[in-house]
């Protein structure tokens, strides 16, 4: 289904339904909850939660989490306590609408140990670049005066697509977009590839049902983190210049988390 969207880029829309495993969709209508997963705690927000967070560096262990959260195993806090905000935040968002307050309480919860108070939840208002371990830097996100501006354009996409009529396929295409996007304006100082991550799974819930809670996308960007990494960079160094044309390779790793073969 084309629309007429403000930022989300559509070119790659018929390329990627007319090449899409239709049996995907039925790899992700047989999924479904683990046997460790009781009343009060669910393993598969810890996984997302995990892995989502080990792609940013936090040295936790998904063993040691499972002991923390199942078993009550208690840990030192500071080993735990960025990985229980975000499972928090998931927790919240599967019970919430996906809407732009809800995205800024969300960043709010999963920045309650990484930002100050005053910043979480906020857009920016400083300019941002992303800086690769050797100090060179990796990415030049939108300018202060252009986020907010931006973020308006993508909400309002975001709630245009949200209301739309779309297929399994197109469903994980704009998912997979609205991650890719949020992430290249970086509307926040810190914390935006997990609101990201968590934002496309939220969407394909709002879309699909709970049944999208259970998929493992962010154990799969982990897995693969140097080609998820490339496949962002290569769409280009600085936000006014991005080519969404280079947006395939990026696409196709959240239809890999669900499939059986992938």
């Amino acid at each position: 289904m084309q629309i007429e969207l403000n930022i989300i880029p559509t070119n790659l829309l018929q390329q990627y339904v007319a090449a899409f495993d239709l049996s995907i969709k039925q790899d992700f209508e047989n999924l479904n909850d683990s046997e460790l997963s009781i009343d009060t705690f669910s393993f598969y927000t810890s996984v997302s939660a995990v892995f989502s967070s080990k792609i940013e560096g936090e040295p936790i262990e998904f063993d040691s989490y499972i002991k923390h959260k199942r078993f009550n195993i208690e840990y030192l806090p500071d080993y735990t306590r960025k990985i229980d905000d975000l499972y928090d935040a998931y927790l919240f968002a599967q019970k919430n609408e996906l809407n732009p307050k809800n995205i800024e309480s969300v960043h709010s919860q999963l920045t309650k140990h990484i930002l100050k108070k005053s910043k979480q939840g906020k857009v920016r208002v400083s300019n941002m670049f992303v800086i690769t371990k050797d100090g060179k830097i990796e990415y030049v996100a939108a300018t202060p005066d252009k986020v907010k501006p931006e973020m308006q354009r993508f909400y309002t996409d975001l709630d245009l697509l949200i209301k739309a009529d779309l297929s399994f396929e197109e469903t994980l295409f704009y998912a997979s977009m609205l991650h890719l996007v949020f992430v290249k304006i970086h509307p926040f100082d810190d914390g935006n590839g997990r609101t990201a991550r968590l934002l496309e799974k939220w969407f394909i819930a709002q879309k699909l049902g709970s049944k999208a809670w259970f998929v493992q996308s962010e154990k799969n960007y982990y897995d693969n983190h140097q080609t998820y990494y490339s496949n962002i960079r290569r769409l280009g160094l600085d936000y006014e210049e991005l080519n969404y044309d280079e947006a395939m390779p990026f696409l196709q790793m959240l239809p890999k988390a669900i499939c059986k073969k992938g």
